[in-house]
């Protein structure tokens, strides 16, 4: 038997890598289609992303919006989307750390 990298069977770590290779591909896919929402001012804004790190919607209360003071607005919405990345991104590490076993690979997501 031929020895590998590390002393391991080259031909095992080789196969250890194609499969954990496939199963984040189709963690890449199934993140796409799962969604996460947060929202600020007590529900008045609601931002809802994916897994992939893309905004899908912005919901807004009639309520928020005031003329006199549309700088309020601004802040809510970017405190539920920065809240909806965050969570978002928690959710993709998560994920990952149980294909990778907890080992951050850089450049994966």
């Amino acid at each position: 038997m031929s020895r590998g990298f590390g002393g391991f069977p080259g031909g095992n770590i080789v196969k250890q890598a194609q499969m954990m290779q496939q199963k984040i591909e189709r963690l890449q896919e199934e993140l796409g289609e799962r969604e996460v929402e947060a929202s600020a001012g007590g529900g008045m804004v609601l931002a809802k992303v994916n897994g992939k790190q893309q905004l899908l919607s912005i919901k807004i209360d009639p309520a928020a919006v005031d003329p006199q003071d549309v700088e309020m607005l601004e802040d809510l919405v970017t405190a539920a989307v920065n809240e909806a990345l965050r969570k978002s991104s928690e959710m993709v590490q998560e994920e990952m750390s149980k294909i990778t076993g907890g080992i951050n690979i850089p450049g994966l997501f």
